[in-house]
């Protein structure tokens, strides 16, 4: 027998809202266990990107460096305060003569303090710290435990290899002097814009000693003084290390190389070249950038008086009219680095292509052992030479120094190498007109042309329009 319809009809209406509320119940549960699962994916994804190890390669990874070679007036004429370069009695003939009392050749070199050479950190900043003697035995590793250590290197900074950016001859002393007082001492700098706090290294040519005191050299026609005010604009500029053997770094005596290593150690610029006695001056200045343990040496074959040479405990420079000393640092210096540099002061003033002393020694340098050469000291641009798969730059002219008549002396270049750690680089020249103590960068149609002499003065060597030097 059948309910009443009545109450068949609510009993229906009872099991059709159970039904209902089991399939809500059931939606519920599975939207739940829909949201718990993207949960557990989305928090497992979030500790997967933040995982330490991969952060810290992201943070550590450098923008690429960039030329700032863009600004600046060029100058097209004499300056009415302009003074001859400094000329010397140098043997145009480039014999291997050892310089005599009365010889004036120029020579420039970088130096180790007493203390032994010291590496100075670029930060992001540019701002230049000084570290730790990478001689020591805490050299600085990957860790940057050391105060003002560079960043800590990762795999893809290794990669892009460090840029170094070398310069011609620098002083601060006569007309330059007299300008930068009005202008300030960072006024030779100011076209330069980031290049070189951009860059891993900027190595430049100190040709002058830095001091308030010495006593003049005799017998020199140009004797040089710079204030150390000098130095803190380099180091702001983003100067890391110089070379000092040079016919000028005695010009104050002694007295005047020993304020000198001094104010570059207070300022934490490297330097090398000349010391306080022998070993000094032929021992490499050494330097940490991106995992990479650079050298950088410094001889000169241009020395005014035998008494300008390191010897045994007498202060002076390293020269190189004998080259075993130099041949002798270099293959040291090749056991401890990955990349060894050379800076060289030789060759003739205001002759545009290399002796033959200058091409004996660079190709010594490298079958020492030397990745790069880099010279100076005619005060005008020479070429380069590709040789055994390694860069010899011959000459890079003046950079801040006095204005002559010669027009030859005012063309000049920021010399740009890449290298990586197995100590392959690549070389690139930047364009710069050597105005009265400023550099100022060539543009259009006065950039095209240098880069053409450039061409003409490297035989079996080619440079781009973006002036990056290749073999032809």
């Amino acid at each position: 027998m059948y309910p009443p319809r009545s109450k068949r009809s609510v009993q229906k209406k009872k099991e059709k809202r159970i039904r209902k509320r089991r399939i809500w119940i059931i939606n519920l549960v599975l939207i739940a266990a829909i949201g718990l699962v993207g949960i557990y994916y989305a928090v497992g994804m979030q500790e997967q990107q933040t995982d330490p190890a991969d952060q810290e390669t992201v943070m550590s990874q450098e923008p690429v460096n960039e030329d700032d070679s863009k600004g600046g007036d060029q100058l097209h004429s004499p300056d009415p305060n302009s003074e001859p370069d400094h000329t010397s009695d140098e043997d145009s003939s480039g014999s291997n003569e050892q310089p005599t009392g009365n010889s004036d050749d120029e020579s420039d070199v970088n130096t180790p303090d007493a203390t032994g050479s010291e590496t100075t950190g670029k930060t992001d900043s540019g701002t230049k710290k000084p570290v730790e003697n990478a001689t020591s035995s805490s050299t600085k590793e990957n860790d940057g435990a050391e105060a003002g250590a560079t960043k800590p290197s990762k795999p893809s900074d290794s990669a892009k290899g460090v840029t170094i950016n070398f310069v011609g001859d620098i002083q601060f002393s006569g007309k330059v002097a007299e300008l930068l007082d009005k202008k300030g001492y960072e006024y030779p700098f100011e076209k330069l814009g980031s290049l070189f706090k951009d860059d891993d290294l900027t190595i430049g040519n100190l040709e002058t000693p830095v001091t308030f005191g010495g006593t003049d050299a005799a017998d020199k026609t140009y004797v040089y003084k710079s204030s150390p005010k000098a130095l803190a604009a380099m180091a702001s500029a983003g100067f890391d290390a110089v070379n000092l053997a040079n016919n000028h770094i005695l010009d104050q005596g002694v007295e005047g190389l020993v304020d000198t290593l001094a104010y570059l150690k207070e300022y934490g610029i490297a330097h090398t070249g000349a010391g306080m006695n022998q070993d000094e001056a032929y021992a490499p200045a050494y330097l940490e950038r991106k995992g990479m343990k650079i050298a950088l040496l410094g001889f000169s074959r241009v020395v005014p008086k035998a008494s300008w040479k390191a010897n045994g405990n007498r202060a002076g420079v390293a020269e190189a009219y004998d080259s075993t000393g130099a041949v002798k640092a270099i293959q040291d210096a090749r056991q401890k680095a990955d990349l060894v540099i050379v800076v060289a002061h030789w060759g003739e003033e205001r002759v545009s292509t290399p002796n033959n002393d200058q091409t004996r020694l660079a190709h010594e340098f490298v079958d020492a052992g030397a990745d790069l050469v880099v010279g100076g000291h005619p005060h005008v641009l020479q070429g380069v030479e590709y040789y055994k798969g390694k860069w010899i730059a011959y000459s890079t002219g003046n950079f801040i120094f006095s204005k002559s008549t010669t027009e030859e002396t005012w063309k000049t270049a920021v010399f740009q190498a890449n290298c990586s750690k197995d100590a392959k680089c690549s070389m690139k020249v930047i364009p710069y007109e050597a105005g009265l103590g400023q550099a100022v960068p060539m543009l259009d149609e006065a950039n095209k042309l240098l880069l053409e002499q450039m061409t003409q003065l490297s035989p079996g060597i080619r440079f781009d329009a973006n002036g990056v030097a290749s073999p032809s």
